[in-house]
């Protein structure tokens, strides 16, 4: 190993640690690091200048993030998630069912919204529903977060982490369904759905309280939930744009999906602002964006580019290489359940956006095509979150909401749902993955 590649690698673990350690400050960090590897690569430590780092950004990722995110703040502002969760309960017999369907709606509505965002629409129905009839609280809005985490894997808008996968391997909407004539991570992510299922109805079979559920929220504005129907028709369609030979339009056909996102958002905005006669809609779709996110992003998109740089990349897939031998099925395991222990404990977007190349790498010496091992990338480090409190942003929120409202939740309460749900998905997921793209 070289000095350089060592010094980039040593940079690295610390740009980790510190993003461990000090969370609330991951953005800062991620842009610091960002910078020093972009000096260092000046001062011809590695093969890194300025436009390397900026053509390492994607910025179509980073648009749709911030498209959807405002898009979906709008959908919430307009009630339509609500007034969906009460008509589902009013059609079920009892409390078990009625945590089913509420875990698996926030499982639909989280295949095209952000995992977040779903737990603060569902979590209130539940909440609601379990005082009406006296039970704790607990199991069910942690039932509802690991069900929101695991749908984000469905589509290319459903999370972070399928957008960025969708960007490195040149994936649109459509793909996530179907790709190469073969199902993709759409029905993957469903049967493991399907198996998590029998798992929360196992958790609650005790549960048989009937339920009397009215669907009392009213919606006047329908605008917000056609632009989110909208923004998945328009992503559809722009798959089948042809790419063109150059130019300024081959730019824009790279930034088609992202601009669409915005697009959709911005004239959310307009229209609300137009409604509601002020500038209160803007305001709110800003102080709900996620700027730390995107800045983690882009921070890590060129440290990424400059371990790449440096050799650390091809170093971390040697290491992989030299576990499995020339044995795909070993290297594609190994890649998911590593994946799921280490997002149990450490954010899956810097994780996804780290291990995008070591496994395109990894799939070069092999002489495979990577699809397979990114699909497990994407299974494991989804799910992963979901064995631990602290695995995934929807699980932090979920045992806020409930802290907010005086419910303590301890590491057991979570674990006795996280862990069987996780692996009851995950087991189901690998499996169908590979014997269809193994």
């Amino acid at each position: 190993m070289s000095s350089s590649t060592m010094l980039a690698l040593v940079l690295f673990v610390i740009t980790y640690a510190l993003m461990m350690v000090f969370q609330k400050h991951r953005p800062y960090i991620a842009c610091i690091s960002a910078v020093v590897y972009l000096v260092l690569g000046l001062e011809g430590m590695w093969d890194m200048g300025f436009a390397s780092a900026f053509g390492a950004i994607d910025f179509n990722v980073l648009l749709m993030i911030a498209g959807t995110m405002g898009t979906v703040t709008l959908f919430i502002e307009s009630r339509m998630p609500l007034r969906m969760s009460e008509m589902i309960i009013k059609h079920v017999p009892n409390t078990m069912w009625a945590v089913a369907m509420l875990t698996l709606f926030a499982g639909v509505i989280s295949a095209f919204v952000d995992n977040v965002a779903t737990v603060l629409m569902v979590a209130p129905i539940g909440l609601a529903i379990c005082k009406r009839l006296g039970i704790s609280p607990v199991p069910v809005i942690i039932s509802i977060a690991v069900s929101s985490n695991l749908q984000g894997a469905a589509t290319l808008v459903g999370d972070t982490t399928s957008i960025l996968l969708g960007g490195a391997a040149d994936m649109n909407f459509l793909d996530f369904f179907f790709m190469e004539g073969r199902p993709g991570m759409f029905f993957a992510t469903e049967l493991g759905a399907l198996a998590s299922l029998f798992i929360v109805l196992f958790i609650f079979r005790n549960e048989k309280q009937p339920i009397d559920a009215k669907v009392e929220t009213v919606v006047e504005d329908y605008v917000p939930s056609y632009l989110m129907i909208g923004t998945v028709l328009l992503l559809i369609a722009a798959s089948f744009v042809p790419e063109p030979a150059g130019g300024s339009a081959l730019t824009i056909w790279h930034l088609r999906n992202g601009l669409i996102c915005v697009t959709m958002c911005l004239i959310g905005i307009i229209y609300e602002c137009y409604r509601q006669g002020g500038s209160s809609p803007l305001e709110n779709v800003v102080a709900n964006m996620d700027f730390d996110t995107i800045l983690i992003l882009l921070g890590l998109f060129v440290v990424i580019e400059g371990i790449r740089s440096a050799g650390v990349i091809d170093l971390i897939a040697g290491l992989f290489y030299r576990i499995a031998g020339n044995n795909p099925f070993l290297l594609y395991t190994l890649i998911v359940f590593i994946s799921v222990a280490l997002s149990a404990f450490i954010d899956n977007i810097p994780y996804v956006t780290t291990m995008i190349p070591v496994v395109a790498s990894l799939a070069s010496m092999m002489g495979k095509e990577p699809l397979v091992f990114y699909f497990g990338l994407l299974i494991g480090a989804t799910l992963g979150g979901n064995l631990t409190p602290i695995g995934a942003s929807a699980n932090i929120t979920a045992i806020g909401i409930l802290r907010k409202n005086g419910y303590e939740v301890k590491n057991s309460d979570f674990l006795k749902i996280g862990i069987p749900f996780t692996m009851a998905a995950v087991v189901v997921g690998y499996a169908f993955i590979w014997l269809v793209w193994g």
